[in-house]
């Protein structure tokens, strides 16, 4: 809530649009117009691993990020299908921050394509953050040939929804005033943290809007959800006091990927970590690294996540390393009767090229 006499909170949600695709629309010319899908190699429809991401012709074919990469096949067969370049993403995705980090009081990158700023210092009121955000969709289109979708409220949840609001290449401005009518019909999985497990608890509790949640008795939510269900209902009337803060994961390279649908499927599963494997072990080989320890990540359908690493005894950048040591990793967790929704694989104890190791941050 915003005290008489004090400037407001304004906060930016910038996403770029379908990054990953998009890049691939700028190096190749000829694929612009075309369905385009990211991600690991379809094999004619018998490949493993999951779609990284696609762009909206290919969306228009129902394909989605997370989805098996067989499923988008059968969907799609004739779109392109590249391979998931992320040392070049990477390496747009930092000149991208760079760009924003200029136009911040505070930054936080929170993917390698979004970020929040705080940009309440920077101008007076939303009028003037939306120029702001004019500016930067203009110097991002001039110098990376690239969209991005920005959300502006008061603050990082209310910013985020916005971004999502219109895409592609879209700008939202929400003003505190006017949060709860924004907020209030959209369905209540546009939260964070409400997934499409919890998103279906709560319509056959009858809250399936926003605003039905906001509406809905707390104590029955907290007995329902536990702690999280006090948080979905201050989410619910746009509440939260979260900073932006700049975040660092020190001295380690990974990846996750959330599936389209919570799975079971144990193939899907070990290909969609094999994807990340081969991401990571690019980005370690072309900033000459060796890593010594590795540690998977999963997160079950009820949220339950769990984490296992392996320190090896000597550093490597072998991919038959890494996926040797992330499927033993993960294979306990595998037996659980839960279905998966998240999995994730991260390398650390990084030494040079040389076998040095290094101080610095990577």
């Amino acid at each position: 809530m915003q005290i008489l006499g004090m400037k407001p909170r304004i906060i930016i949600h910038v996403d770029m649009d379908y990054f990953f695709a998009a890049v691939e629309e700028r190096e190749h010319s000829d694929y612009r117009g075309k369905p385009v899908i990211v991600g690991a190699d379809p094999k004619g429809g018998k490949g493993r691993g999951v779609v990284s991401t696609c762009n909206y012709a290919a969306r228009g074919f129902g394909v989605r990020s997370g989805m098996p990469i067989s499923r988008a096949w059968k969907l799609c067969p004739n779109a392109i299908y590249a391979p998931v370049n992320f040392e070049l993403y990477r390496k747009v995705s930092s000149r991208i921050m760079g760009i924003l980090r200029g136009y911040a009081n505070k930054f936080e990158q929170i993917g390698i394509d979004e970020a929040f700023l705080d940009v309440s210092q920077k101008v007076d009121n939303y009028e003037e953050a939306k120029e702001l955000a004019r500016k930067m969709k203009g110097e991002i289109l001039e110098k990376e040939r690239l969209t991005c979708s920005i959300g502006i409220g008061p603050n990082k949840l209310v910013a985020k929804i916005a971004s999502d609001f219109k895409k592609p290449d879209g700008l939202t401005v929400i003003e505190e005033k006017a949060v709860e009518t924004f907020l209030s019909p959209l369905p209540v999985g546009k939260l964070w943290g409400i997934g499409k497990k919890t998103e279906h608890r709560l319509n056959e509790m009858g809250i399936k809007t926003i605003a039905d949640l906001a509406a809905y008795d707390p104590a029955k939510l907290t007995d329902a959800f536990g702690v999280w269900g006090a948080r979905f209902h201050q989410m619910a009337h746009g509440i939260d006091e979260s900073e932006v803060e700049e975040a660092w994961e020190v001295k380690s390279v990974g990846r996750q990927l959330t599936f389209e649908q919570d799975t079971s499927d144990t193939n899907l599963i070990l290909g969609a970590l094999e994807q990340i494997a081969q991401d990571v072990q690019k980005e370690i080989v072309n900033s000459n690294f060796q890593f010594k320890t590795v540690t998977v990540k999963i997160r079950y359908e009820d949220f339950e996540t769990h984490t296992h690493g392996k320190s090896l005894m000597f550093p490597t950048d072998s991919i038959d390393d890494l996926k040797e040591t992330a499927h033993e990793l993960i294979s306990p967790f595998l037996q659980s009767s839960k279905k998966v929704r998240l999995v994730g694989l991260r390398v650390s104890n990084f030494f040079s090229g040389k076998g040095q190791k290094t101080l610095q941050e990577f």
